[in-house]
């Protein structure tokens, strides 16, 4: 397991601390959040034991076989069920189905004493003082001494949990409050407790950073730490102004939802998602414990949020909750939503707030809070009322909370998936202009605010240098945000780092001679603006620099190729104009396989067709954990045209070994292809093919682009050599095309498949085999791109597959004649 964390060493390019290996980690309590946790340490490579309970009584099942207690099958009957409800569950808390044989199950009473072999104890026991004190006794026997024991607690005082233990253990015991999905949300708060060791705290903090892909805020020990704090208070704000100014339940989620930065969930919806009852308990526990907080009446559940919770409407693991989803007459899954103030469930409603219509198409998220916060009528009253009470709330709870500033934008951010924290999207909308408006409204901020403009410093952050700052009260003035030093933001380049720009992309110099391209398109297409900067980047650092990163800062790589302009050319059968596209497309990206210097493309999100494509002819890949990677392009009636086809089928033969195995593998990656698959995770890209060896991955999304640079740089030093074209790709030809015609000609005749379905699957098997080639032989790339363009070119004038690109682009509206 130790070669495991040093092969992950090598996939991040980062280092680690030699003097604290993570061989093994145990995991103490295997429902919900334990079960995952676990899963997310195998994600990394790191040996996991998962214990729990063993049971008081048989089941029916057991008591049938004729078991008893005593059976170890029974005794781990809990632990193999929780475990196994987690691996089924979606999303999923694997990267890859095969982590599974990092994890052992087993119980407290006999398994307990196997924690003498693990570094690094994690309980996620029932949040209850008295049995987290009678786990711990167990650990203390146990444990041998220097382990690392943390709690995933989300709110019981680190203080209380550790008095009673010895020396070494409360040295080495802290809280470690990873957030639901771990694999996903990216926040891991750690707590140190009144003892705790500082370089304990350090290591935490670094390694769930750079090997768990978390954004690390250090947080004081006090009640719910610093995001539920803030995050929950946020939601009760929201609930109780949407009764105060009459809005319905879907016109807040949208509101509160991807349109000012937040989650598309919303604020209602999320609720359902995460479970009501974990949002009563958090305010409950944050009511009762806050006795100087000048906001706890916030806390106060609001009536509608009690009836709910009387109700047992908990949401999605009830059935219903704010949302219920039914059956309709017709058979039809329908959503209803809850009318506030009948408290009975009626047919959801479209938000149509005069607001949306004027943040239509303002991609800047900054733009668009302007247009939210001065918007007129009852949803600007919301707006001012919700954001100007949390500005004030985020104020008063510096030094309570936090020290610094910058940790409740980045907990808030990590742990609820805000774009932009509090503080940000105060500089959004101006701290001094906003201030005045605040007062107005009887909000006003906490007096070191106003010490603030006054010393002459009139934003939260700034960016000096190409470093990112916060304004901190100790200091009276700004500090560079720590733990941002070793990575590279875009945003803080833009001043003085551009090279070169266009409308849909900009290339800046990233330093050490080294160039990223980042595309900022809609979706970050690949339309002419972005070719013409993969092609001007490319030439620009064959002429002055070392190499090539293409990459962003954006939730998504890239979804694809830009259809609309293809769609016009299409419909009026401008076909010559579509063959120029591809052509452009496909030589752009042999230009990025066959440049002068390296090419390294970091995806993250969804990387599909084009992106996709871009991906398979970079140099190196560095992809972010949590990238879905795939050729989608059959589902709007096409194949990959951009040197999707060929690529797969390079690859292809770059595998084969023998015989029946070289149908095998061709069989696969077709089936992938036409069924459009998308991978779950990078490491499930490598599976599919979309990877390779020698791509490499990055658990922190922060830290892509610098792993990236680092790539450019590693290849650059090794004497990088432009490559040429290749001429030795292995093709099945007839044998192949045969093999996919009978499957495909079955699942015509079973009724599986469409007439259409049947010739893009064809035209697809016909690519990737080489053509009518009598027998398997090589061919070139070039061969391969051409046939790749002509079955590209011949979809595009099936009407079925015009209908189905119109239907992506137009909300499903009927092809016009």
């Amino acid at each position: 397991m130790e070669t495991l964390v040093a092969e992950k060493i090598q996939t991040t390019g980062q280092k680690t601390h030699r003097n604290r290996p993570i061989r093994r980690v145990t995991v103490l309590g295997a429902g919900i959040m334990g079960s995952r946790i676990a899963c997310h340490f195998a994600n990394i490579g790191v040996d996991v034991l998962l214990l729990d309970m063993v049971p008081k009584d048989l089941n029916d099942a057991e008591k049938a076989k004729g078991l008893t207690l005593d059976n170890k099958n029974v005794r781990n009957r809990i632990v193999n069920d929780l475990f196994q409800t987690a691996i089924k569950a979606s999303p999923a808390p694997l990267y890859n189905t095969s982590f599974t044989n990092r994890i052992s199950l087993g119980n407290f009473e006999d398994n307990m004493k196997d924690i003498a072999t693990s570094d690094w104890v994690i309980e996620v026991v029932v949040e209850r003082l008295d049995i987290k004190k009678l786990i711990y006794e167990q650990v203390e026997k146990y444990r041998k001494p220097g382990t690392l024991i943390t709690s995933n607690t989300s709110g019981i005082p680190i203080h209380l949990m550790s008095e009673g233990r010895s020396e070494d253990f409360q040295k080495h015991f802290c809280g470690t409050h990873f957030f639901n999905p771990p694999r996903y949300l990216r926040l891991l708060e750690v707590i140190p407790g009144p003892k705790t060791n500082p370089e304990v705290i350090d290591f935490v903090m670094q390694y769930g950073d750079r090997y768990l892909g978390k954004t690390t805020v250090l947080c004081k020990d006090t009640p719910a730490f610093i995001a539920n704090r803030v995050g929950v208070y946020a939601m009760m704000s929201v609930i109780k102004a949407t009764e105060e100014f009459g809005l319905t339940i879907e016109e807040i989620d949208k509101l509160t939802g991807d349109i000012s930065g937040k989650p598309k969930s919303g604020t209602f919806r999320l609720s359902d998602v995460v479970g009501l009852d974990t949002t009563v308990n958090v305010a409950n526990g944050l009511y009762n414990n806050l006795p100087n907080d000048e906001s706890k009446e916030t806390f106060k559940l609001p009536a509608i949020v009690q009836k709910l919770s009387e109700n047992k409407w908990l949401g999605d693991k009830t059935g219903q909750g704010f949302y219920k989803k039914i059956k309709n007459a017709a058979g039809q899954s329908e959503i209803l939503s809850l009318d506030l103030k009948t408290l009975e469930y009626r047919p959801q409603q479209k938000a149509r707030l005069s607001v949306f219509e004027l943040t239509k198409g303002v991609d800047d998220l900054k733009k668009r809070l302007q247009i939210l916060i001065n918007a007129k009528g009852k949803e600007g009253d919301f707006m001012r009322a919700t954001t100007y009470d949390l500005f004030s709330y985020v104020t008063h709870r510096i030094p309570e909370i936090s020290d610094e500033l910058y940790r409740i934008d980045q907990a808030i951010c990590a742990g609820f998936g805000w774009q932009i924290g509090p503080f940000e999207t105060w500089d959004a909308l101006g701290v001094q202009a906003t201030i005045t408006k605040m007062e107005a409204a009887g909000k006003k901020p906490a007096a070191w605010v106003y010490e603030m403009l006054a010393n002459g410093h009139d934003t939260f952050y700034k960016v000096e240098g190409g470093i990112r700052k916060y304004y901190d009260l100790q200091a009276k003035g700004y500090k560079a945000v720590p733990g941002t030093e070793e990575f590279i933001l875009l945003d803080t380049l833009r001043g003085n780092k551009v090279v070169w720009e266009n409308k849909g992309a900009t290339l800046f110099d990233i330093g050490d001679g080294v160039l990223n391209l980042e595309a900022h398109t809609k979706m970050n297409t690949l339309g002419p603006e972005v070719i013409e900067g993969i092609n001007k980047a490319i030439s620009i650092a064959e002429k002055d620099f070392r190499g090539l990163v293409i990459a962003n800062e954006g939730e998504n790589f890239s979804a694809g190729a830009n259809l609309g302009m293809l769609f016009m050319f299409a419909v009026e059968q401008e076909y010559d104009e579509v063959d120029l596209m591809i052509r452009q497309f496909q030589n752009t990206m042999m230009r990025v396989r066959y440049s002068a210097i390296p090419v390294v493309v970091a995806p993250a999100g969804l990387t599909l067709g084009g992106g996709c494509e871009m991906t398979l002819h970079a140099d190196r890949v560095q992809a972010a954990a949590e990238s879905y990677i795939g050729l989608v392009e059959v589902g709007v009636g096409l194949i990959p045209g951009g040197g999707g086809c060929k690529e797969m089928a390079l690859r292809l033969s770059d595998a084969y070994e023998a015989g029946d195995i070289e149908l095998n593998s061709l069989q696969n990656a077709f089936m992938n292809v036409a069924m459009a698959k998308v991978s779950t995770s990078a490491y499930e890209a490598f599976d599919m093919k979309y990877l390779r060896r020698g791509d490499k991955v990055t658990l922190n999304r922060s830290r892509l682009i610098a792993d990236a640079k680092e790539s450019v740089l590693e290849l650059a030093d090794a004497g990088y050599t432009q490559a040429k074209q290749r001429k030795d790709v292995k093709v099945q030809g007839r044998t192949g095309i045969a093999l996919f015609k009978a499957g495909i000609a079955a699942m015509r005749y079973g009724k599986y498949i469409s007439e259409h379905d049947q010739k893009i699957a064809e035209k697809l098997a016909y690519v990737m085999c080489g053509g009518d080639l009598s027998y398997p032989q090589m061919v070139t790339e070039q061969y391969l791109l051409d046939l790749e363009r002509e079955a590209f070119l011949s979809l595009c004038g099936e009407r079925k597959t015009l209908e189905r690109i119109q239907s992506l682009l137009n909300g499903g509206k009927p092809l016009r004649n």
